[in-house]
C-alpha cells in the first residue's frame, strides 16, 4: 500500500528517474505512466510498447486505468472512507461511470489521492507534484475539469 511518505519521496522527480524502461519523451503525457510505476500496474498498453528497455513496464493510458477501477464515480460522490484512490480529470462527457469507460482524448489526466492530497506527474513541469483536490481541479480549464474517483485496481 502506497503511503504519503512513499509519494513525498518522489516529489520533484522526472520520469527519467521513475521509468526503468527508458520511456521518457518529454513531449508525451506521463501521468498514467507515473501512477502505474508507483502502483505496479502492468495491464493494457505499457511503456515497453514505446521503447524496448529492460525493467518492469507500466501502463501508460489514462482510460485503461479508469476502466480497471473496481468502482468509479464523480469526485463529489467519493465515499468519505475512500482515503486512497485514483483521481481523474477530463470533460464530463468523456466519461460513462456506469460502464466504467473514458474516451481516449488528449485532455485527460490522473493522479494518486492519499489522505487529502493528490500526487501526479506534471507534464508542463516535467516532475512529480503534490496538490490539494481544489488545486488539481484547475489542471484543465472548464469544461474539461470534471473530476472522478476510481477505487484502486
Amino acid at each position: 500500500m502506497v503511503t504519503t511518505v512513499d509519494l513525498d519521496a518522489l516529489l520533484g522527480r522526472e520520469i527519467t528517474q521513475i521509468c526503468p524502461i527508458g520511456y521518457t519523451n518529454r513531449n508525451d503525457n506521463h501521468c498514467a505512466h507515473f501512477v502505474s510505476h508507483v502502483l505496479g500496474y502492468q495491464f493494457g498498453f505499457t511503456c515497453r510498447g514505446m521503447v524496448n528497455g529492460t525493467g518492469t513496464p507500466a501502463t501508460i493510458r489514462v482510460h485503461e486505468l479508469f476502466s480497471r477501477c473496481p468502482s468509479v464515480g464523480a469526485w463529489d460522490a467519493r465515499p468519505p472512507t475512500l482515503n486512497r484512490c485514483l483521481v481523474f480529470i477530463t470533460k464530463a462527457s468523456n466519461v460513462n461511470t456506469a460502464a466504467k469507460t473514458m474516451t481516449n482524448v488528449p485532455k485527460k489526466h490522473v493522479g494518486i489521492f492519499v489522505d487529502g492530497r493528490i500526487w501526479h506527474y506534471s507534464n508542463t513541469r516535467d516532475q512529480v507534484v503534490k496538490q490539494t483536490p481544489s488545486e488539481f481541479s484547475h489542471h484543465y480549464a472548464p469544461p474539461h475539469n470534471a473530476m472522478f474517483f476510481g477505487a484502486l485496481p
